[in-house]
């Protein structure tokens, strides 16, 4: 039963969307046909429909011309992480209400996003149809995977018809509390590592002729959590963690002569993966003849600032004003996100959507007045990029 504050029109259209989202068992790749729901939804309002299929994944991009001007992009994905019914108050698949609350897998990470911007395009397209721009829709079913034939699909199929977007806003969820007390105007980037460290077998008792590869390890992992990352910034901060040790040993007479270490770093957008590599090979530099290194998922970081002329950042900030009544807070903490693929020296970048708090998690959740408040925050970002 909704409130009757929720009862309008827009309030039980946004939510109507969402539900229908939330409905589809869309676990990476399968779309579970919202890209065709979107498709027709899309297709209604005046935009052309394009679908790009590679894998076993689908993608969509939807592109509405008014006129020259510049190149707005809305960025997200339908695909959600699987869900079990275990603790859940509501089938994870229902998008049921409960106090307020739309209840289910993605309602969060990032339906509920896309539903808030098909209502806001919608609204922008009733009220004044834009005569300067293009609008586009970039949506994937892989990006919660490893995102190999998404958005990185999407960047590339642009990239090959010259079509170089001026900003991006991406629908994933943002805010710490409420929406519009924080956006994300980067995400650092992200690079696993797995070191092998060979050593030499022997009997405990005589370790002068062994070489202890658990050990090394010890010496490895101290040295990797000293690091100094000396280019980090406020607001941009680097960190090494140990994820795996493993030791191939089944006796306790034996030094082992094998060891495997597993890290993951997040680092700083002042960083390339590159620049990474080269720290933590040259912090283990003095054993390099005991290990061997390899990298793994170099996920590159992206940043936003501020510039003089034609600012996304200073845009979004303003219709948050406009909309809540404060400025929110810009942060790039967090994991990765799509927006990497579409940012570059022209393209201003910014994450903008619903609390956090509940993804990938049981219960994960969205107050109907969150939604509602990111709707209309989209609304006024559309409105003053195409109209004002």
């Amino acid at each position: 039963m909704l409130s009757p504050v929720f009862k309008n029109t827009e309030c039980v259209e946004v939510i109507d969307f969402l539900q229908t989202l939330v409905k589809a068992k869309s676990i990476t790749p399968d779309d579970a046909g919202t890209l065709n729901w979107l498709s027709e939804q899309l297709g209604s309002l005046g935009f052309e429909i394009e679908r790009i299929h590679k894998n076993g994944v689908n993608n969509l991009i939807a592109s509405r011309h008014f006129g020259e001007g510049p190149k707005l992009g809305f960025i997200g994905h339908v695909d959600v992480v699987p869900a079990s019914s275990n603790g859940w108050k509501a089938d994870p698949f229902s998008g049921e209400i409960i106090k307020g609350f739309i209840y289910g897998r993605g309602v969060a990470d990032m339906k509920g996003g896309i539903a808030a911007m098909l209502s806001a395009t919608k609204k922008l397209l009733k009220q004044e149809l834009p005569t300067i721009g293009s609008m586009y829709w970039l949506i994937t079913s892989d990006e919660e995977g490893e995102a190999e034939y998404g958005s990185k699909e999407i960047a590339e199929y642009l990239a090959s018809k010259h079509i170089v977007l001026d900003a991006c806003l991406v629908g994933e969820p943002t805010a710490d509390e409420l929406a519009g007390d924080a956006i994300k105007n980067g995400r650092r980037g992200a690079i696993s590592g797995r070191i092998n460290i060979k050593g030499k077998a022997g009997h405990v008792a005589y370790p002068e002729n062994s070489i202890n590869a658990a050990h090394i390890s010890g010496k490895v992992i101290n040295s990797l959590a000293h690091i100094v990352w000396d280019r980090d910034e406020v607001g941009s901060k680097t960190g090494l963690q140990i994820t795996g040790l493993k030791v191939n040993n089944s006796v306790d007479n034996i030094i082992p002569d094998n060891c495997e270490i597993t890290f993951n770093i997040r680092y700083s957008h002042n960083y390339s993966s590159a620049q990474i590599r080269e720290v933590v090979e040259g912090t283990l530099g003095d054993l390099h003849q005991f290990l061997s290194c390899t990298w793994e998922r170099p996920c590159e970081p992206y940043y936003t600032g501020h510039k003089s002329d034609n600012c996304f950042l200073a845009l979004v900030e303003r219709a948050i004003y406009q909309t809540c009544g404060q400025y929110p807070k810009l942060t790039t903490a967090g994991g990765t996100s799509d927006g990497r693929f579409f940012s570059n020296a022209h393209t201003q970048v910014i994450e903008c959507g619903v609390a956090n708090a509940t993804i990938h998690q049981v219960n994960e959740r969205v107050a109907i007045e969150d939604l509602i408040q990111v709707e209309q925050i989209y609304h006024a970002i559309l409105k003053s990029y195409y109209l004002e």
